[in-house]
C-alpha cells in the first residue's frame, strides 16, 4: 500500500533544501565559469549546469534519497528559480552581464596569435591551429581576427577581401 502522506510531505525543512540548492546552483556555476569555459562547447554553460542539477534534484525525489517527491521538486525549483534570476540580473544589468556571461577573448589579431590571451585560456597554438583548419583555413595570415567565443567555441574574421565560409564542425565521437 503507498502512504500517500508520506509521498508528498516535505521531510525536510523547505529552507533547507532552498539553500543547499542555492549554495550548489552558486558553487558549481562559479568553478564552471572560471575553470571549465573552453569544455562548454555549443551548450551554454548555465544550460548543463541547470540539467545536471535538476537530473540530480530529480533522481534524489523520485529514487527515495529524499523521502517526499515533494523535497525533490522544490529542490529542482530552486534550481530553476537561480538560472533565471542570474539571467534576468545579466539582462538588465551590465556589470553583472561581464561577471555571468565572459566576453569574446581575442585570440588573433591582424595574423598574428595573442599569446597571453591564449595562455589565459590555457588555449596551445596547435589547438588554435586546428581550430582554424576545421574552418578551411589554412593560413593564420589569413585571419583579421579570432575568438574564443563565451561558450568555449571559436570564431574567425578574415581580412578584408577575404572569403571564409563557416563549415559546420563535425560531431565527436563519445
Amino acid at each position: 500500500m503507498i502512504d500517500w502522506a508520506k509521498v508528498f510531505a516535505l521531510q525536510t525543512p523547505p529552507l533547507e533544501i532552498v539553500i543547499r540548492g542555492t549554495l550548489m546552483y552558486l558553487a558549481l556555476f562559479t568553478l564552471l565559469r572560471v575553470l571549465l569555459k573552453r569544455e562548454s562547447g555549443t551548450t551554454g554553460m548555465t544550460d548543463l549546469l541547470v540539467v545536471v542539477l535538476i537530473a540530480d534534484a530529480a533522481q534524489n525525489g523520485m529514487a527515495g534519497t529524499y523521502d517526499s517527491v515533494s523535497d525533490g521538486l522544490l529542490l529542482v525549483a530552486v534550481i530553476i528559480g537561480w538560472s533565471f534570476v542570474l539571467d534576468v540580473i545579466a539582462y538588465r544589468w551590465k556589470w553583472a552581464e561581464r561577471l555571468i556571461r565572459p566576453r569574446a577573448l581575442p585570440l588573433v589579431r591582424d595574423g598574428q596569435m595573442l599569446r597571453r590571451n591564449m595562455r589565459r585560456e590555457l588555449v596551445t597554438a596547435e589547438e588554435l591551429m586546428g581550430q582554424l583548419r576545421q574552418q578551411g583555413i589554412d593560413d593564420i595570415s589569413r585571419v583579421s581576427r579570432a575568438y574564443m567565443e563565451s561558450d568555449g567555441e571559436f570564431s574567425f574574421v578574415m581580412a578584408s577581401g577575404e572569403p571564409h565560409t563557416q563549415r559546420k564542425p563535425r560531431r565527436q565521437r563519445v
